[in-house]
């Protein structure tokens, strides 16, 4: 594969989507903490236990890069159907698939776990708890699937406004901030997953257009946003942890605030201001095979990452066994250097039986109506979004929290995108 690569493709969008995953499993892997104490095995972050450690949130929230790398990319494949005269069914029945049908597994499998844990006595806050923390790679994929399916209309923006789409969207995010802290109407908060991420995309827009080019002011960038964001946190009402900290009041992630867009100016710019080296380095069969390979099974290691370190945290539930070290300390800082290579092994058997639902199969799949993907891609949105924030509840077939699991699966449906493997 890749010695088959066309000489025009742009590798390095594909190295940034490979690095960018592989920060957010590493991140979430090392910041998780278990600890065994009186009342049982208390899961933690060690971002409330150890506060300095909030900087690394700097380094590993890559989010905003994944969002970037996802506007060149859907630039590219919106614009080359538009030239193909493909429909906008066309277009999104086919990302539909490549987005939602991995997820379909995932949630079939903690729904079967969560009932047989159900059926054994287990409590339904600890069901609760450690299904929470297993989706919670769920909430990307559902704010992600809505920035898909608005791409046409993003898009035309930017061909018609260009740079002032953007700016006029990152109006918006700062708008609705301004509500948040001046007018103290938190509730509007949640429109920044919108503004927020859509701005992000626009700026992949913006570099598929080569809009800012030279290594200055790609740096100029990065200054400014790194400047913002050093305002905002040190100065500002925004905490200094990327990421949602348990116990904090306010979070720059749920939902999104300005600090994502002022890391996405810095990342973006002092990313780009590397890609020419990068790039030629790229040109190399070895890094390049690598990024290929990692590319290839790149949602299910995703979706899938916290899966087995949840597992073995319910082992050590069941069975009274490890978790004996506090976190925070030196000798729970030395156990990383085992329990990452740990969970590393146990993600592996997920990753040979799984990776084969993120190939769809060959042929040209049925065309959807409008109507249809896009009350598919509502529903997908809507049951992610409530999975990954709380969980999963099986309270009886009437409580609106049991019918999360059912909105996805059925939003899959719906758009066409539940999974059909690959034949080999």
């Amino acid at each position: 594969m890749a010695e088959r690569t066309p000489p025009e493709r742009n590798r390095y969008v594909d190295f940034l989507r490979a690095i960018s995953i592989c920060a957010v499993v590493f991140g979430h892997w090392l910041m998780a903490t278990a600890y065994r104490t009186e009342q049982g095995l208390e899961i933690g972050n060690v971002l409330a236990i150890q506060p300095p450690t909030q900087w690394l949130t700097w380094a590993v929230q890559v989010m905003p890069i994944f969002f970037m790398v996802g506007g060149f990319a859907n630039s590219i494949s919106w614009s080359s159907s538009l030239a193909k005269g493909r429909s906008y069914p066309e277009w999104l029945g086919s990302r539909m698939q490549r987005l939602v049908g991995p997820m379909v597994p995932l949630i079939l499998f903690w729904g079967a776990v969560s009932a047989i844990a159900l059926n054994f006595g287990e409590s339904v806050r600890v069901i609760r708890m450690g299904t929470r923390m297993a989706l919670i790679p769920l909430w990307f994929l559902s704010v992600y699937v809505l920035v898909v399916a608005l791409t046409p209309v993003s898009y035309r923006l930017w061909k018609r406004f260009g740079v002032w789409s953007l700016a006029g969207m990152a109006a918006a995010a700062i708008g609705v901030d301004l509500l948040v802290f001046a007018a103290g109407l938190s509730v509007f908060g949640w429109l920044n997953y919108l503004f927020i991420w859509l701005t992000v995309h626009q700026i992949g827009f913006a570099w598929r257009d080569r809009v800012l080019q030279g290594v200055g002011g790609r740096l100029a960038v990065a200054v400014l946003g790194l400047s913002a964001l050093l305002w905002m946190t040190q100065l500002g009402p925004y905490p200094l942890a990327l990421v949602s900290v348990p116990g904090e009041a306010i979070s720059n992630s749920s939902p999104p605030k300005l600090p994502l867009l002022a890391l996405a100016l810095f990342h973006g710019g002092l990313l780009l201001a590397i890609e020419k080296p990068v790039r030629r380095w790229l040109e190399g069969r070895k890094p390049w095979a690598a990024t290929i390979l990692v590319n290839g099974m790149i949602m299910t290691g995703y979706l899938w990452h916290l899966t087995p370190a949840v597992l073995l945290l319910g082992i050590g539930h069941w069975t009274g066994w490890g978790f004996q070290t506090p976190p925070g300390t030196a000798d729970w800082w030395a156990v990383r250097a085992i329990w990452i290579p740990c969970l590393v092994i146990a993600l592996l058997p997920f990753l040979t039986i799984f990776n084969r639902f993120e190939r769809p199969a060959r042929g040209a799949a049925r065309v959807l109506s409008r109507r249809r993907l896009v009350t598919g891609a509502v529903l997908v949105t809507a049951g992610l979004g409530y999975l990954a924030f709380d969980g999963v509840h099986l309270l009886g077939w009437s409580d609106i929290r049991s019918w999360a699991i059912v909105l996805p699966l059925a939003g899959a449906w719906v758009a066409g995108a539940w999974p059909r493997l690959a034949t080999r």
